[in-house]
Order: structure tokens, then sequence, then C-alpha cells
């Protein structure tokens, strides 16, 4: 055989495995394995491994994994999520919809500390969702809210998603989020304005009754301000120092992992027990990203012996299809396998394969990995996968709670996130302007 039918055949293996039910990780290290042997020899294959293993781990770069993750749950569990809602819900919680509205810029700000999905969602369900149910918004619509806007934790920097983009291929870490900064903004615009419309075609879906309860809150100015400091406070030393150019992405992580232990601390909301929890999780997630970055990287160079990406440049680009046509394809592929499978696990999975494809095309990279990540947190919403849909269920507490319910009160922002992606295709400077200053 070719190295290419080599290839073509380490891909389709590596599709059977992962339905078969084999960890994406293990599979691909074991299709990578068994395509160099046959390309170049098991010696070969051997020793590429260890180079991989040696040198695709060991940069300086990959200590921001850990330490954002740390970062991250450190936030969640001083009780920052609620502290953030809590402020949006005074200033917006009288106007229309002004919860929904107040829970989307809330997760845009929690986003903007730990970078991570998952957790916005499981925040968010168990503070927004009943304040929204107390206030006459209908489950279906608060589920969906918290849903939706879970989502710019993936986007809108720092963001686990744009690391493992900026690995794989080879951009830098600091430039990705920067451009993730307008396509995020430009979101939560758009979560925004759909909720705005959802209240006026039909208020039916939003509220229980024609119009919310509204109650006096408690919450004076000063109690308000004192909740805002903490939040103030880490996104100026996070943020500021990495667009300030005071602080590399790894100092950013490392000051902000800092300042959320303070935070904490002060705040009396860690336990030697559940520090020490906290730190194994961080190191579970770590070894976790790291292993697949591994083997991604293991999968992209037997690929690239194989020849499968450049003979996939020329057909695709040279063909009727052109360099759009690609894109297009790429982006439904993405979408359709986040019915499936995992964000990081897709990314892995394609990037090897698209890349060289999109490079040969002349597609900005930059711009190429924000239309992959924000296509890539459409899965997160959509059925029958949906990871942020069933966090959502697991962290309510109502029974009387369907999935169903949660995926048909997320549909209206799997269409404002359509919307938002042909936007940044067609105007490609919302997410490269401030990337490339």
């Amino acid at each position: 055989m070719s190295p290419l039918e080599i290839g073509g055949l380490a891909i389709a293996g590596l599709l059977v495995l992962i339905y078969l039910g084999m960890p994406i990780g293990i599979s691909m290290l074991f299709v990578s394995f068994v395509g160099v042997s046959a390309i170049r020899g098991e010696v070969v294959s051997m020793r590429m491994l260890g180079a991989v293993a040696n040198n695709s781990l060991r940069e300086y770069l990959y200590a921001i994994v850990p330490l954002f993750v740390l970062m991250g749950l450190l936030v969640t569990v001083s009780k920052v999520g609620k502290d953030t809602f809590d402020v949006f819900q005074k200033l917006m919680g009288r106007i229309t919809a002004g919860l929904g509205i107040a829970t989307v810029f809330a997760n845009a700000v929690f986003a903007a500390i730990t970078g991570v999905s998952i957790a916005s969602a499981t925040v968010f369900s168990r503070v927004a969702v009943p304040e929204m149910t107390r206030h006459g918004y209908t489950a279906k619509f608060a589920t969906g809210v918290v849903a939706g806007s879970s989502v710019l934790g993936m986007l809108i920097p720092p963001s686990l998603l744009m690391v493992v983009y900026a690995v794989l291929a080879e951009e830098s870490v600091g430039r990705m989020f920067l451009a993730g900064v307008g396509p995020g903004i430009l979101l939560a615009i758009a979560f925004s304005a759909t909720i705005f419309l959802l209240a006026w075609l039909k208020p039916d879906f939003v509220f229980t009754a024609e119009k919310p309860v509204l109650e006096e809150e408690d919450i004076g100015w000063l109690a308000l301000v004192r909740k805002a400091v903490p939040i103030v406070f880490l996104m100026v030393l996070v943020l500021g120092g990495l667009y300030g150019g005071f602080l590399n992405p790894t100092e950013a992580g490392a000051a902000g992992a800092l300042g959320a232990l303070l935070i904490a601390l002060i705040r009396r909301s860690l336990t030697p027990r559940s520090f020490w929890r906290l730190l194994v999780e961080t190191g579970q997630i770590t070894v976790s990203v790291l292993f697949l970055i591994l083997a991604a990287t293991f999968f992209s160079r037997m690929l690239a012996l194989s020849g499968v990406p450049r003979f996939l440049a020329e057909t695709l680009l040279s063909g009727p299809i052109g360099p759009y046509g690609f894109l297009l394809l790429y982006l439904l592929l993405i979408i359709a396998l986040g019915c499936l499978i995992d964000s990081i696990s897709i990314m892995l999975i394609l990037l090897p394969i698209a890349l060289p494809v999109a490079e040969a095309a002349g597609f900005d990279l930059i711009w190429f990995g924000v239309l992959t990540v924000v296509a890539v947190e459409v899965g997160l919403l959509t059925p029958p996968f949906g990871l942020s849909v069933y966090i959502i269920k697991t962290a309510v507490e109502d029974r009387s709670l369907k999935v169903s319910d949660i995926f048909r009160g997320a549909m209206p922002f799997v269409g404002a996130m359509l919307v938002s992606l042909a936007l940044i295709v067609a105007f490609p400077s919302i997410a490269t302007w401030f990337a490339r200053l």
C-alpha cells in the first residue's frame, strides 16, 4: 500500500475505534503508531513516539493549562460567579427580560476569569436559574439562557480551547486570546438581542405570566461594590497584565491562580481538604488535556508522513469546491461531530487534517482558529451530546425539568451562534483586528 492509502485507512480506523468506545487519546496513539510503522517501520515509529513525548510537552507554554484550570476552580469555589450575577442583576433586573441579559453579561465576565464553559454552566445553573424562575421566567428559557451564554467561556479569553488550537497550529497564545475578544462581544450582543426578540415575539416562551414578578432587591450599592471588587481585581490582574504587555500568557495564568487563591482564602472558602481536592482535580484535567495534545501531535506527524493533508489540499482547493467550499464543509463537519463528541476531541481529530489545507488556501490561521472554536462550541448545545445541557440538568434541582426542555430553550441561542459564525466568515476583521494590532 502507498503512504496515502495507509493515511486514509488510519483516519477510517480512528473513527471506527472512537465509535466502538475506545478513548480518543489512546485511539489516536494506536492508529498513529500502526500508520508510521506501516510507512517507515516499527523502529522509526518508536523513535517518533519518543520524540513527540519528549519535545511536544516540554515547552514552557504548557504550564498555562494547569494554571488557568486551577484559577477557574478556585474562582468557582469562592462564589465569584454568584457575585458577578448579583452585580448584573442589580444593573439590569428592571428592564424587559433583564435577568436573561444579566445572565449573558455575567457569563461573559465570568468567562474572562475562568476560560471554561463547563464551569460557567455549573455555576450559573445554581445561581441564575433559581433567580430567574422565582421572578416569573420559564424554566425552559432560564436553562436555555445559561446553556447558551456558557459557551462564552471558551471564546472570551483566557480560553482553554484557544490554548489547544494555538499549540496545534503553532500560533501565538496571546494573539489567539486577543482574537477572541471581538467575537466574544459579538456573541454576547447576539444573545442579548435574541432574548429581546424572544420576550417581544414569544413572551409565553420567556415568561410564565405576562411579565415577570419584580421584587425589591436587598443588595445595596455599597454591598454591590464589595461584590464587584474581586471580579474587577482578577480581570485587571489577568487581562490587564496580558493585554498591557506586562505578562505573557503563562505568567498571567500564574498571577490569576494566585489572585483567585487569595480571594478564596480571604472569603474562607477553602479548607485543607477542599484545596487538596482542587489540586487533584487540576492535575487530572491537566494530564488528560496534555495526553490528548501528545496523541494529536503524533497523529499530525503520521498524517504529514502519509501525504494525506497535501492530497486533500490539492484535491479540494483545485476542484470545483474551492477554498470557501472547503471552509463550509469543515464547519458543517465540526457542528455535526459536536452532536456526538466533546469539543477538545473534535479539534484534535480534525485540525491535523484541516490546518495544512487552510494554510494552502491562504486563510489567516488566527481567523480560522476563531471559526473553529465558535463552531465547536455550537456542539455544546446540540443534541444528542450537548454537554452543557447535561451539566445544567445535573446541577438544577428541579426534577420536573426534562433534558428536551433545556435543548428547546437553547435552540434560539444556537441560531444566534450560527448567525455570528456567518458574520465572522464574512467579516474576518471581527476576529483579527485586535490580534493583528
